[in-house]
């Protein structure tokens, strides 16, 4: 099992994200480096159709979303996790 965290996008998404993206980047890298955070990014359309992350557990995709620079500084509007079965055995 895995756990989705979607991003939906502020509506001045493209005018905040620059001051925060290099915090962003460095929470996203730990994550990845304690092998919590599979893969994440953005949608082809982040303004309308937001971002996702892929982790291994829910307890690590709220805690990244809690203390996100986006989440805190409003480049994110509304986060949540969903539970996904990706279907490999």
């Amino acid at each position: 099992m895995k756990y989705v965290l979607f991003y939906e996008s502020a509506d001045d998404l493209f005018s905040k994200a620059p001051a925060h993206q290099e915090a962003h980047g460095v929470r996203a890298r730990e994550f990845q480096s304690r092998g919590e955070l599979l893969m994440t990014g953005p949608f082809s359309n982040p303004q309308e159709e937001g971002a996702m992350s892929v982790f291994t557990t829910r307890a690590a995709a709220e805690e990244f979303a809690k203390g996100d620079p986006f989440v805190l500084n409003g480049v994110v509007e509304k986060w949540y996790v969903r539970e996904w079965d990706e279907g490999l055995d």
